[in-house]
């Protein structure tokens, strides 16, 4: 069977207030052409469909057009919703719509029912695990400490024992919405840490034949068998090295795996530079990145005058400017910065109480509430983003 892995598509998300959605439709039109020239027998997207929990009208007509699309190509199509998505909203019509072989799975209820598909050489589960915000999940999964690892091994085992109950033989696809340990993250994914943890261990998906991940912006591969597809289009200039591709997973009649990257369309080249101002002006080694969308960062010691109007006239396409004067190391501004590069929150938090204390940190009950305060902070946002 050939599956044409894709997710974190974020319909209607900007880059830099720069609108996307011209270039979202170019990615799905090649998304579409690809599945119908590379006689794809099903499409799953692993999540994050829309960038936000009520998307705008022009994102929800992409959305439409697309589904239709697939529908025509009679390519069947699988989604998850993935924690920026409303999985209630994006459910809605899923009953009506799997008529055209359009398969939502939004409801963690039914994460063991499969989407079953068939090839020459027998039946394959598809099975759909959305984003489980562990908070939200824990009674569904019977679980008492609410952590994304608990909660995935919980659907997980759910799996499994559908599996088990059929046919020898019967081989399966999981789609998952959720930080895997080994993947690399970019700037421009949600936090959903829990408790200081987020990673889940890759062995969690064990006894699938393939696992489509969703979240994780880069194109990567954890395993043989547990790929991330990364998102279609840069969002954020972390991805400036990426390279946007889809998965192309050849699945034999064993359950053995071959993937291919399948590129992306680019809509325009990510460049980061760095310097001082007339540095940058003049250099002829930046000459490449003229019709770049460009984040500068500027190192003078004093903030130039005029500066992106200045950039803009040999940059046209600069979007972001950041200043990082080059100060030496006994700078107190310098060193701020660099005892809270990397840091958690919780970490700067438990810094400060040490700072007014004079010294004495928290202690494991005070570090105890800190860690709660965060969390229901964290959680509460999430309540709020797929409440209707």
């Amino acid at each position: 069977m050939r599956i044409l892995h894709t997710s974190d598509w974020h319909l209607g998300r900007s880059f830099h207030r720069v609108s996307m959605l011209d270039a979202q439709a170019a990615f799905l039109d090649h998304l579409v052409a690809t599945a119908r020239e590379r006689d794809v027998d099903a499409v799953v997207v692993a999540g994050d469909v829309y960038d936000r929990a009520v998307p705008p009208l022009s994102a929800v007509e992409l959305f439409d057009r697309a589904l239709h699309r697939l529908a025509d190509a009679g390519v069947p199509t699988v989604m998850i919703s993935g924690n920026h998505d409303s999985a209630r909203r994006l459910g809605v019509l899923a009953g009506l719509v799997e008529r055209a072989g359009i398969h939502l799975r939004t409801d963690p209820a039914g994460c063991a029912t499969p989407v079953l598909l068939n090839d020459a050489h027998g039946e394959v589960a598809f099975y759909g695990l959305p984003y489980l915000e562990p908070a939200l999940v824990r009674d569904e999964f019977k679980v008492t400490k609410a952590g994304h690892e608990t909660v995935l091994g919980a659907a997980m085992e759910r799996v499994r024992a559908d599996l088990a109950g059929r046919d020898a033989g019967t081989r399966s696809v999981v789609l998952a919405h959720a930080f895997v340990a080994g993947g690399a993250p970019s700037d421009s994914e949600r936090d959903i840490t829990v408790g200081g943890v987020a990673a889940v261990p890759t062995g969690i998906f064990d006894g699938a034949d393939y696992v489509a991940l969703g979240h994780l912006h880069g194109a990567q591969t954890l395993t043989e068998r547990v790929r991330y597809a990364g998102s279609p289009l840069a969002y954020s200039f972390s991805e400036t090295t990426h390279r946007k591709t889809m998965w192309l997973v050849e699945l034999g009649p064993a359950g053995e795996i071959e993937a291919e990257r399948i590129d992306c369309p680019v809509p325009r080249a990510l460049a980061r530079i760095r310097g001082g101002l007339d540095e940058l002006l003049g250099d002829p080694g930046l000459a490449r990145h003229e019709e770049s969308w460009v984040e500068a960062t500027l190192t003078d010691p004093v903030r130039p005058a005029e500066p992106m109007a200045r950039l803009a006239e040999r940059f046209p396409y600069t979007l972001s400017l950041v200043f990082e004067p080059e100060r030496g190391d006994d700078d107190p501004l310098s060193s701020y910065a660099q005892r809270l590069a990397g840091r958690t929150d919780q970490q700067i938090a438990e810094d400060f109480v040490a700072h007014v204390r004079g010294g004495s940190g928290p202690d494991e009950p005070e570090r105890e509430v800190l860690r709660a305060a965060f969390e229901e902070v964290r959680v509460d946002a999430a309540v709020r983003e797929v409440t209707p």
